[in-house]
């Protein structure tokens, strides 16, 4: 049975973009529940905040556990993802599956969180929503058969929306090359490690925004297609140096030391380390600027939620430890 109600479950409630949807959904007056297999931990992160999910134990590799969790609910917002990119290839796409086929059997629409990785280098210097996407990574190629599910699904009754974005960075973001690439999470910053080339553009997604603009596009979800697809431009750097200027302007010194990211020690240490595997196949993207444009969010919602460049980066700073409070 279909529900027109505003209740949303979150997979992904502990996770930086999942959070912030479902921040965003319960200030707007949505019901929220969060499957997560830590309660009580989930809990913590939220025990400040004026409204709260309903926390819910499950598995996002359970479907049973998933569908238990589902009774009224016209949203499930897929954010869960592996930690630290570990068994992409084994976890992803049956988490997916999960949500696919309990959102079938009760109608209700499915929110993906998306990336630019769909693209690779070949693409056009602005991607469109409508782009051919040809991925030449791993993480790439399963965001693409991720979609693809999507599109599959949305012909069988269970619509979805995708909001693609550029690199995340936040205040509760943990896998991301701001954290775990520009500077180092829980110390004071006294550099800056910047992974492109000088001159060469790149997109960031402020993870509020991102939230925000989720939430903005469920408030009018009877009007979306059944497979509807956005881009969220976010914030644009478009020569790399916005982001440095950010982070000195945020942490009061104009002239923070901002070097070049150790390439060479990621690829040395890719056989060993998920992450920096994973890290080193992303690299393309700090040599193509890829700038997916917003021409058609802004045409359905009149504009792109944005927080200033300055706020973004101090919130982030202060979030991840970075900053004196």
């Amino acid at each position: 049975m279909t529900s027109t109600g505003k209740i949303a479950l979150i997979l992904g409630a502990n996770g930086g973009v999942g959070g912030e949807i479902a921040s965003a959904l319960l200030k707007r007056g949505w019901t929220v529940r969060a499957l997560v297999r830590d309660v009580e931990s989930a809990a913590r992160r939220w025990r400040d905040k004026e409204n709260t999910p309903l926390f819910v134990k499950g598995d996002a590799m359970r479907r049973d556990e998933v569908a238990a969790a589902t009774d009224g609910v016209a949203v499930i917002v897929h954010a869960v993802n592996p930690p630290g990119y570990r068994d992409w290839d084994k976890l992803v796409l049956p988490m997916l599956d999960n949500t696919i086929a309990v959102a079938t059997a009760i109608g209700a629409r499915v929110v993906l969180p998306g990336t630019v990785y769909n693209f690779g280098p070949d693409a056009f210097a602005n991607p469109t929503e409508d782009t051919p996407q040809t991925p030449r990574t791993r993480k790439g190629a399963i965001r693409v058969k991720m979609e693809k599910r999507l599109r599959d699904a949305a012909k069988a009754g269970a619509p979805a929306l995708i909001l693609r974005c550029g690199d995340f960075f936040g205040p509760h973001a943990a896998n991301n090359w701001f954290s775990q690439g520009l500077v180092k999470p829980g110390r004071p910053v006294t550099s800056i490690s910047y992974p492109g080339r000088r001159g060469v553009g790149h997109q960031w997604a402020y993870l509020p925004d991102v939230g925000e603009t989720v939430a903005q596009l469920l408030e009018r979800r009877e009007a979306l297609e059944p497979f509807a697809v956005f881009h969220m431009e976010g914030h644009w750097d478009a020569d790399g140096t916005r982001m440095i200027e950010a982070i000195r302007g945020a942490i009061g010194n104009p002239g923070l030391p901002a070097r070049a990211f150790p390439w060479w020690l990621v690829t040395a240490a890719s056989p060993f380390v998920t992450l920096f595997r994973e890290m080193r196949e992303m690299r393309y993207l700090w040599r193509v600027p890829l700038h997916m444009t917003n021409r058609k969010l802004v045409a359905f919602l009149g504009r792109e939620p944005h927080t200033g460049w300055q706020e973004a980066v101090r919130e982030t700073l202060w979030g991840i430890g970075s900053l004196p409070a």
